[in-house]
């Protein structure tokens, strides 16, 4: 048997696989979701730093916007009435363009 097999047999830790404070975090659930509003974070260039060396002196080839992309998301219901939105607006924009002005008139 492996250590931990064995360790979930014992008696002792057997609650341990059934307490939902030890159960892993599902992917989904992983990323914070951020809205429409704060999509920019993800290209803007205020919020990108180039790191040469991280917090104990080793070098590092990231940047912080790899890490946004690492603990946030976009959600998904914002990103489709953003994209519903942007199609609705230019539908508008083609509808108020083909109105005639009242002044011309059909001759």
């Amino acid at each position: 048997m492996s250590s931990q097999e064995e360790i979930l047999s014992d008696g002792r830790f057997s609650c341990v696989t059934r307490d939902p404070r030890f159960w892993e975090m599902p992917e989904k659930e992983r990323k914070i979701k951020i809205d429409k509003r704060f999509r920019a974070m993800f290209h803007d260039k205020k919020f990108k730093l180039k790191y040469t060396v991280d917090k104990r002196g080793r070098p590092v080839n990231y940047t912080s916007t790899e890490n946004l992309r690492k603990f946030y998301a976009l959600s998904e219901s914002d990103s489709d009435l953003s994209e519903n939105d942007s199609k609705e607006h230019t539908e508008k924009k083609k509808k108020k363009k083909k109105v005639k002005p009242k002044g011309e008139a059909d001759s």
